[in-house]
């Protein structure tokens, strides 16, 4: 197999140990590749060495919608992990016609693609957010919360679904729709991409609101999350009516001596 040519690179990104720039001053890289080859070995490696970068696509939807249904729904959740602050969800029905370009599970973008995203799909699409707040959060439990704030988003829907894709692998109680479940569907179905970037978006909102009335956690980066910055808060500041007191870290801390 042969080699394709390269671009010529700076030769100062060649400068061997004990050398300075003047060492290599007139030095082509590749006239030591003969004597050097020991140090310029090519290593190739499989292709299966790699792994393949999926990218979300209408698949999923076109498949329900070949099985008759006519609006399809994406619900994802954001907030299980966080110390503070709701769960929230969101339900998208995409118009096929009109995708936004680079959607993907929210947290592969960077805060100013979810942005961007975000005022797209608000644009085109039908969209609900809902939330389970952390007293719902203490009287079931986070996972029991995050369904009922998906249930309470496809609800929402100005529209009423007919077909729902969710992200993960339960189908939430008490939905009235028939509904699919996806593994990792933040980045295999569209639908589920959108309601990923939404619901986050939307409980950043929220926690950046929090923030103002609650200096010193730190809940403007770190979304209630617990990070360094917000736990030393949480022993110097105290627990606020918005922390999870059934989560350990705060949990702990209300009880220590």
């Amino acid at each position: 197999m042969g080699v394709s040519p390269v671009a010529p690179i700076p030769v100062w990104h060649y400068r061997r140990m004990g050398q300075g720039r003047e060492g290599c001053s007139g030095i082509s890289p590749f006239s030591i590749l003969p004597r050097r080859r020991d140090h310029f070995r090519l290593r190739l490696k499989p292709a299966s060495a790699f792994p393949v970068r999926m990218k979300p696509d209408y698949s999923f939807e076109t498949a329900a919608a070949a099985r008759g249904f006519l609006r399809i729904a994406g619900v994802d959740e954001v907030g299980r992990g966080p110390l503070a602050g709701p769960v929230t969800a969101a339900a998208v029905v995409l118009d096929p016609a009109r995708i936004p370009e680079g959607l993907n599970d929210s947290k592969k973008l960077s805060a100013r693609a979810r942005e961007v995203l975000y005022g797209q799909i608000m644009e085109v699409a039908d969209v609900s957010i809902a939330h389970a707040s952390v007293e719902e959060i203490e009287e079931h439990n986070i996972l029991r919360a995050s369904h009922i704030a998906m249930v309470r988003a496809l609800e929402g829907l100005k529209t009423p679904a007919d077909y729902c894709l969710i992200d993960g692998n339960m189908i939430p109680r008490g939905l009235s729709i028939p509904a699919e479940t996806i593994i990792k569907g933040d980045a295999r179905s569209v639908s589920i991409s959108a309601a990923s970037i939404m619901a986050k978006i939307c409980r950043d909102y929220v926690m950046l609101s929090l923030a103002q009335q609650h200096p010193g956690y730190g809940w403007e980066t770190n979304m209630g999350y617990g990070s360094k910055r917000h736990m030393s808060a949480l022993q110097e500041l105290g627990v606020t009516p918005h922390h999870r007191r059934l989560f350990k870290p705060v949990h702990n801390i209300l009880w220590q001596d």
